[in-house]
């Protein structure tokens, strides 16, 4: 879906030629905002922006207001553009008035039609507008945007290690990204990005993500996961209560798995399945879906539901702690969680 939007996107901007209303949802907050600046870049002349951009939410429109809004013709320019974000809560009787005008769009009127951020894609504004979905990026895709906004934004490369690595450490939050390879371009002074630059700005080594963590307790490796714990919690954006989340999340997400492999779902398909899942849901395992899916899919046979149900009370318990107790620290409880999780009878 993605793919076909930035293809439409790109178009669009290419030609110079707008159609009358645009329908922008999805999952990923970046693309749609970025979809919509770019629209109103490309179609409204900056000179008259301040009479002919209108920026509204759904929730504050009545039908007299968006018929105004429509309704009124650019002043000095050749076209207006109304944005109007989180427009799946418009009040009926303006969405009733909405669908009437998006049969017949004035021509001198670009309408951007933004759902919501946890509102889902609404199938008839899809069907009668020009949709844009954008969805999460998959790991492949994630890659490419980061080295592409790293070289034609910021003019600077990155070593694919490095854009592994970074991807590995954020995932794919596309506005915290662009935040660290500001960083990273600012640091490295115009040259390569490399891994070793990530290391050092970003304050995570190759090993020694989360996503290692969670790997390690997937696997009952107490060795490995006790040695995890200080240097994950001395990561930016990283505390106690955010890694205990990730593991809920993969305790949850892999009690599931569990379930349907005992309900006879073939192995093979677990890892679409869990991609399936985190889409749906739009969970955030604190790395990339792709590379959660994978790592569940792997672990899902050596445990069990019963397993999963213990270790999710053991992070209840943990989430508890770490907001009440003023006695451990953080990495002292999340230890202690961490030696019951790989000590966990998972069968």
């Amino acid at each position: 879906m993605t793919a076909h939007a930035l293809k439409t996107l790109r178009d669009a901007l290419t030609r110079r030629q707008f159609d009358g209303v645009y329908y922008i949802s999805g999952a990923d907050e970046f693309q749609k905002n970025d979809a919509v600046q770019q629209l109103v870049n490309a179609a409204v002349n900056p000179a008259t922006r301040d009479f002919n951009l209108e920026l509204r939410r759904g929730g504050d429109l009545d039908t007299a207001t968006l018929e105004s809004l429509l309704e009124t013709p650019p002043m000095m320019a050749d076209r207006r553009a109304v944005v109007i974000r989180d427009v799946n809560v418009l009040r009926r009787d303006a969405r009733t008035r909405l669908d009437r005008y998006v049969q017949r769009p004035s021509p001198d009127v670009m309408l951007l039609l933004v759902a919501g951020e946890k509102g889902k894609s609404d199938k008839a504004l899809q069907q009668s507008t020009t949709a844009l979905e954008f969805d999460c990026l998959d790991d492949r895709r994630l890659l490419k945007w980061i080295a592409h906004y790293a070289s034609d934004t910021l003019g600077v490369p990155v070593t694919p290690e490095a854009a592994d690595l970074l991807r590995s450490a954020v995932g794919n939050d596309l506005y915290q990204l662009v935040a660290e390879l500001d960083k990273l371009a600012s640091y490295t002074n115009g040259t390569t990005i490399t891994e070793h630059a990530v290391g050092e700005v970003v304050g995570i080594r190759r090993g020694e993500t989360v996503g290692d963590l969670l790997d390690a307790v997937l696997d009952q490796d107490a060795d490995k996961a006790l040695a995890l714990v200080s240097p994950v919690l001395l990561q930016p954006k990283t505390t106690g209560v955010s890694v205990v989340m990730a593991l809920s999340t993969q305790m949850l997400a892999l009690a599931w798995g569990c379930s349907q492999l005992a309900g006879g779902l073939p192995l093979g398909r677990l890892e679409g399945e869990f991609f399936s899942l985190l889409k749906s849901t739009g969970a955030f395992p604190m790395r990339p879906w792709g590379e959660a899916a994978k790592a569940w899919a792997r672990a899902a046979p050596r445990w069990s539901v019963t397993g999963c149900d213990h270790a999710i009370a053991t992070l209840l318990a943990t989430d508890i702690a770490l907001k009440e107790t003023r006695v451990s620290s953080e990495a002292q409880i999340l230890a202690t969680t961490v030696l019951a999780l790989c000590a966990n009878d998972v069968h």
